[in-house]
């Protein structure tokens, strides 16, 4: 039991889509009593400059997908692991919600291996962030009933049942991962009898001052979006509450406005 009072305790929590101001009052709290953050890349480091002690440790995750120069998973959950049982407050710091397309269940099967305790701190998700910044109602009366959150990167490999129901479905469609291979992405809703009308928004780097909005239908994509590269963190929304935007979108950068032809 004496040995278990050294051990320290680790916070799985999510920092929100960018805005400093969008964390919780809890992160608030306990980045301030945090010995070590362990930091995801998409995290806004001024999160961590308004928040923490002074002397904290900061290590960073550098989690990124598709780059072969992000950490590894299994030397992520080793430094939790080691700075928990050195008896340090750790705070394991993703983007948006911890639990939205993250590697969280790894991290919670290392501690609980451990007997670390722990806790999880829940976030606001990037669909979320992205399209409240982007005035887009993820469901609205007439509009959208019901929203799906998908990840689709170029490793996905989803079958032919899974892509007739999402051309099916009215339900809002928002795809984390996809900026890559969004002209695929609408190829397959087209191919599988989405309508080709259908609005589709690209927003970049949501809630933040370099935050861009991309609008356009899933048959004009190619020709509206072909040859961009959009700047990561990026997020697909597809579906008839697109159309919201032009109306209702209020958080104005530089950035905002890149709408195409009106929908």
């Amino acid at each position: 039991m004496a040995a278990n009072k050294k051990i320290g305790k680790v916070f799985l929590a999510g920092a929100g889509p960018g805005d400093p101001d969008l964390i919780t009052l809890k992160l608030q709290k306990k980045l301030a009593e945090a010995d070590v953050i362990i930091t995801d890349r998409l995290v806004n480091p001024a999160i961590i400059t308004a928040n923490a002690k002074k002397n904290v440790l900061v290590l960073l995750a550098g989690k990124q997908g598709y780059n072969n120069e992000s950490l590894l998973q299994e030397k992520i959950n080793q430094l939790i692991v080691e700075n928990a049982l050195a008896g340090k407050t750790v705070v394991r710091l993703k983007g948006g919600d911890v639990a939205f397309f993250s590697n969280v269940l790894d991290e919670l099967i290392a501690l609980q291996e451990k007997n670390i305790p722990f806790e999880i701190i829940p976030g606001i998700t990037a669909a979320s962030g992205a399209s409240a910044y982007a005035g887009i109602p993820l469901t609205a009366r007439g509009f959208a009933q019901g929203v799906q959150f998908i990840s689709y990167n170029p490793n996905s490999d989803h079958t032919e049942a899974k892509w007739k129901a999402l051309a099916a479905t009215e339900d809002t469609l928002v795809f984390y991962m996809a900026a890559k291979n969004f002209l695929s992405l609408a190829e397959q809703l087209i191919l599988y009898s989405r309508p080709s009308i259908t609005p589709i928004a690209v927003i970049e780097q949501a809630c933040t001052p370099h935050q861009r909005i991309h609008i356009s239908t899933l048959e004009r994509s190619k020709e509206d979006l072909s040859g961009k590269t959009f700047s990561s963190p990026s997020l697909i929304i597809v579906g008839e509450v697109v159309r919201l935007h032009q109306e209702f979108q209020w958080y104005h950068t530089s950035g905002v406005g890149s709408v195409f032809e009106k929908l």
